[in-house]
């Protein structure tokens, strides 16, 4: 068996390909939709209408939904696979070798591509704090051919005589730039969202409806949990006309399989857990009755059942056991038939923990129920008939749609942002409680939190101090552009004189790092006990590590001689390998060993999953010790799915070296050999 070549056309040099995973599915769900076309693959849109029925064809300019100019290439862009890659940079990280958090600074367009292979399915929230379309310039083009080349220019990091567009009022393009600049990436950023994540989208009054109606044709109407009125500004800013604005919205959607965690009991809530039972434990009392709908009969016709008391004895019970015995009904305030929280067998196993009760009003009978505050107190009986957020044991609190006080203002965030870096860079960071707050609802445990936007870099000193309050570890990826700062700006000239000072670029990225470190200082030294992860590797957007094929017509012998190594000429190998864990679909932070073989440093990526020699010459000689001592290093490791082994083409002194070398590592289970 041959070892096949990695190049810059093939599948494992880009990005997935999510339009030909999507043809895929259909595939396999109807393959009689597949035809061929002009440009190979194609969907027969006539069999596909046969399939659904005609009926439920609608006329493209006459249907339900959000439409404008550019949706089409906004939809198509999100599409199409990068062909860029994330260099890391260990000098400019915390704790490189330890921590699993990412700090990735670039488009997050072209971000959120590279990351679909590695993380599709893994992020538990993502939370997203766009540009509010208030007029003032986009700095996220999307309507170019080289993504990649078109960012480094747009960012200063190549020369370019770029220019950013202003998107105000009067352009006539104020709505459509920002959902064109929008769209694909919520679109992406979906893909990463486990089935039982949230998203949370701040958002002001501009393009909350826009939101609203994208988001429903991306997210899906049904996973539609709540807007969210958050009180940003007591007092209320006078940019606008006639109303001074006091609040913005977050919009929350959240997967089929995502269940909230609610919020911690405020004082005033545990206080009224004020009983005691026979061991001391602490509860409260709630109506067993069903209240709000649906709270009749006819919804749950199960949960209509009589619960008997013996006032006398204070003995409950579901069967009339003396004649004594009161007949209770979930009965509405109305008289009408109304359902208990309860089904028969949980009321049956918790009979203790009813208490029936006369109104001293007008004698009117109902049943209460314990909720315990103690969470040793463990409730597992739940059956078909209970309420699923109604449980006997009450360690949190359900959120309002209202988020109110002082700790949610934007004076909050930037008195935070303040304590750590100078300046007015950032014209409304979010408050850190605000963003615990959303954390606290969607999170817990191990689990990833994603920030397209990350500005300041307020998600990452959130996820830490929520970690040292509560101990888990949730991780954090933040993205942000490396937007220029401008020091003749007079809201920027403290920012880029901090970045002088520091001897760094002067951008925002730049900013959102030094940020993160400061925040990791402050939340280790006001938590001597945490011992919890306040590192995060850095990473870049650039060009791919593999060149593509772009010869010179005027000298194509020359063109074929530069293209014998096609890795582009100064790349590290650690650069190689991260690109390679990327295409590959392996997490950024997956434990990478090293081993000495045969004079070669070789590469061990998550246990074995992924082995790889760069080393820039293997001669004949070399051949047989490498491939054994791989071989035996692959063993020890005993990997649970199937390896991938990779070299530098270009490594090998002829092609018996790289035959012969692949032959040994097939022979030893090792199928996937390849080469850059």
């Amino acid at each position: 068996m041959t070892m096949q070549i990695i190049d810059a056309q093939s599948p494992e040099a880009h990005s997935a390909d999510l339009k030909a995973e999507n043809i895929d599915k259909l595939k396999a769900l109807f393959p009689e939709l597949i035809t061929e076309g002009p440009n190979g693959v194609a969907i027969n849109q006539d069999v596909l209408k046969q399939l659904v029925g005609d009926a439920t064809v609608t006329d493209a300019d006459e249907k339900y939904g959000l439409n404008w100019h550019g949706k089409r290439a906004a939809r198509q862009l999100a599409l199409t696979p990068s062909t860029g890659t994330l260099l890391p940079y260990p000098d400019e990280s915390v704790d490189w070798d330890s921590t699993q958090n990412l700090m990735i600074e670039g488009d997050n367009l072209e971000v959120l591509k590279l990351l679909q292979k590695s993380y599709a399915g893994k992020v538990k929230l993502i939370y997203i704090d766009p540009p509010y379309n208030t007029g003032k310039d986009f700095v996220y083009p999307d309507n170019f051919q080289d993504n990649i080349n078109n960012y480094l220019e747009l960012t200063g990091q190549i020369e370019s005589g770029q220019r950013i567009s202003s998107n105000t009022e009067s352009s006539g393009r104020f709505h459509t730039d920002w959902l064109n600049m929008f769209y694909p990436r919520l679109k992406l950023a979906r893909s990463l969202l486990k089935s039982d994540g949230v998203i949370f989208i701040s958002i002001d009054d501009r393009e909350l409806n826009n939101l609203r109606t994208l988001a429903n044709e991306i997210l899906g109407e049904e996973n539609f949990i709540a807007t969210i009125t958050v009180v940003t500004n007591l007092k209320g800013r006078n940019d606008k006309k006639h109303v001074a604005a006091c609040h913005e919205y977050v919009v929350v959607y959240a997967g089929a399989n995502f269940k909230s965690n609610g919020l911690p009991l405020t004082d005033e809530q545990r206080a009224a857990f004020k009983h005691t039972d026979e061991n001391d434990f602490k509860y409260a009392l709630r109506d067993l009755r069903k209240r709000g709908g649906p709270d009749k009969r006819q919804d749950r016709p199960n949960m209509f059942f009589p619960i008997y008391w013996n006032e006398e004895s204070g003995r409950v019970s579901l069967e009339r056991l003396t004649a004594n015995d009161l007949e209770i009904f979930p009965m509405r305030g109305d008289g009408t038939e109304g359902r208990w929280r309860w089904g028969q067998d949980r009321v049956k196993k918790h009979l203790s923990w009813m208490h029936p009760k006369r109104s001293d009003r007008n004698g009117r009978l109902d049943v209460e129920h314990r909720v315990y505050l103690d969470p040793s107190i463990a409730v597992d009986d739940l059956d078909e008939d209970d309420e699923d957020d109604e449980g006997a044991v009450e360690r949190t609190s359900k959120p309002k749609s209202i988020w109110i006080g002082g700790e949610f203002s934007t004076d909050s965030g930037k008195r935070a942002l303040k304590e750590l870096l100078p300046g007015e860079s950032f014209d409304f960071p979010k408050s850190i409680d605000f963003l615990r707050t959303c954390f606290l609802l969607g999170t817990s445990g191990n689990e990833i939190i994603l920030d397209l936007f990350s500005g300041s870099g307020s998600t990452a000193q959130a996820v830490m101090q929520q970690n040292a309050i509560d101990g888990h570890s949730r991780r954090f990826i933040c993205v942000q552009l490396p937007e220029p700062l401008d020091p003749s700006e007079k809201t920027q000239k403290e920012a880029a004189a901090v970045c002088r000072k520091l001897g760094v670029a002067e951008n925002i990225a730049e900013l959102t790092k030094e940020r993160i470190r400061r925040a990791a200082e402050k939340v280790k030294a006001e938590n001597s006990m945490f011992s919890g992860d306040t590192g995060f590797r850095v990473f870049k957007l650039n060009t791919s590590n593999i060149q593509a094929w772009n010869p010179n017509p005027e000298n194509l012998d020359q063109a074929l001689f530069n293209h014998q190594d096609h890795l582009v000429t100064g790349r590290t190998e650690t650069d190689i390998l991260y690109e390679l864990l990327l295409k590959l679909g392996l997490d950024l932070c997956v434990p990478i060993e090293q081993q000495q073989i045969a004079g070669k440093t070789v590469h061990s990526i998550g246990g074995g999953v992924l082995l790889a020699c760069l080393a820039e010459r293997i001669t004949r000689d070399q051949v047989e010790d490498l491939a054994q001592g791989i071989v035996a290093w692959h063993k020890a490791q005993a990997p649970a799915s199937d390896s991938t082994c990779v070299f530098r083409d270009s490594a090998f002194a002829d092609d018996i070296a790289k035959t012969n070398l692949a032959a040994i590592l097939n022979q030893a289970g090792i199928k996937n050999v390849r080469s850059l």
